[in-house]
């Protein structure tokens, strides 16, 4: 990576989010009458839906006290952040302390997953809000959820099941938000205790989940971790294997470059790219099968959004941590990839849903499942990222020539 490509990427994700992410966000998606986020958002902008998934109040909120916290100490920002949470503590959570998943436009709840990833969402918006305002019950309430996500984890009993005991399975999902969210609340509530967390996350990965004997990462896996021979056993998601492959890196670079995690990463990294991009017409399949076999979903040759935000951090950490060419060269393939047809020049943000061609399938920029995170996130991370590790006038491929 020259100086000049330095440059490009840098004012990508740094002008990318600063000036076209976060402004098709912010501020038309507060929600003046009732708190919170407005986020079913048609191409445009305009809305689609007055429904409000928790999982999107919570990250964006995490996300704009993460900016105040990183970047400046935007007013505006820390004001949106506090609408957000401001609903999340008044509507988000059951009589059990459990979230909930959706939840009307005035707050008043339809549905609960069994699963705590919500849980997770609250507790990192809360860390971050901790941060920003120095307020004990924020960081309390961060604490608080993670707790009770970590109960779930431990004692899946807990939630009523959806399947029967015949064929029972557990996924990567968990050990994965566990580890990111420790990362955070460490972080923001200055608390190294939560190391133990991801230390024990990351064994769980590795123990289960990684198969070296295949090059691969499974997505589920029987309780010994052993592979399900079955549709839903068999099917990986390639973008969700790299997102944990980031997570590890995140966790080396914090730890001064350890070699162990770089390794793990990069393995986890290299195996699932080659596993998941599409040789043909490019981009990460949604999901494939561990075996190459038929995939029962009829989305798997789809292009999400998300996988590919989260392959361009990936590489791009790989790169720093490594100084490889290849991720150089990843990198670039999945970030022009990615921007050529996610990119809507016209209105901002990007498409979350492309057929496997690369032609969007649906124009919409906000739902349940669609927000302010995963996007803005990559572009923080990375420009973050080209500013610590590719100063201006460093060439990373000339220096390992």
């Amino acid at each position: 990576m020259n100086a000049k490509q330095r440059e490009f990427y840098l004012k990508e994700y740094r002008d990318g989010l600063l000036s076209d992410t976060l402004p098709f966000w912010f501020p038309r998606c507060i929600d003046e009458e009732h708190g919170g986020f407005l986020l079913a958002r048609d191409r445009d902008g305009s809305l689609l839906d007055d429904d409000k998934g928790m999982w999107q109040q919570c990250r964006g909120t995490w996300l704009l006290a993460t900016l105040y916290n990183t970047v400046e100490q935007n007013s505006d920002w820390l004001d949106w952040a506090r609408c957000g949470l401001d609903f999340i503590g008044k509507h988000g959570r059951d009589t059990d302390g459990r979230m909930w998943f959706h939840l009307t436009r005035d707050g008043r709840p339809i549905r609960k997953r069994r699963y705590v990833f919500t849980e997770c969402f609250g507790a990192i918006a809360y860390a971050a809000m901790a941060r920003a305002t120095d307020e004990a019950a924020c960081a309390e309430t961060a604490r608080e959820l993670f707790r009770l996500a970590k109960l779930h984890f431990a004692d899946p009993r807990l939630a009523k099941p959806k399947f029967t005991d015949t064929r029972p399975a557990k996924a990567i999902g968990e050990p994965m938000i566990q580890m990111v969210t420790a990362q955070e609340l460490r972080l923001n509530l200055g608390d190294d205790s939560f190391t133990e967390d991801i230390d024990d996350a990351i064994e769980v990965i590795r123990r289960d989940f990684m198969k070296p004997e295949i090059e691969c990462v499974m997505e589920t896996v029987a309780p010994d971790g052993s592979i399900i021979d079955h549709f839903d056993g068999r099917t990986l998601n390639p973008g969700h294997a790299i997102e944990c492959a980031w997570f590890i890196l995140w966790e080396a670079k914090l730890r001064g470059n350890d070699p162990d995690l770089i390794r793990t990463g990069c393995q986890i990294l290299d195996w699932m790219w080659a596993r998941g991009w599409d040789g043909e017409h490019g981009g990460l399949f949604y999901f494939r099968d561990v075996y190459d076999k038929p995939v029962q979903e009829y989305w798997h040759d789809m292009k999400f959004w998300w996988p590919h935000n989260e392959a361009i951090i990936a590489s791009l950490l790989a790169l720093s941590l490594t100084g490889e060419e290849k991720y150089a060269t990843m990198h670039q393939l999945v970030h022009d990839w990615a921007h050529a047809r996610f990119a809507d020049k016209e209105h901002g943000e990007w498409y979350g849903y492309l057929h496997r061609d690369g032609r969007v399938s649906v124009p919409l920029k906000g739902n349940l499942w669609k927000g302010p995170f995963h996007m803005p996130r990559m572009q923080l991370v990375c420009w973050k990222l080209m500013e610590e590790y590719f100063p201006v006038g460093e060439s990373i491929s000339d220096e390992n020539k």
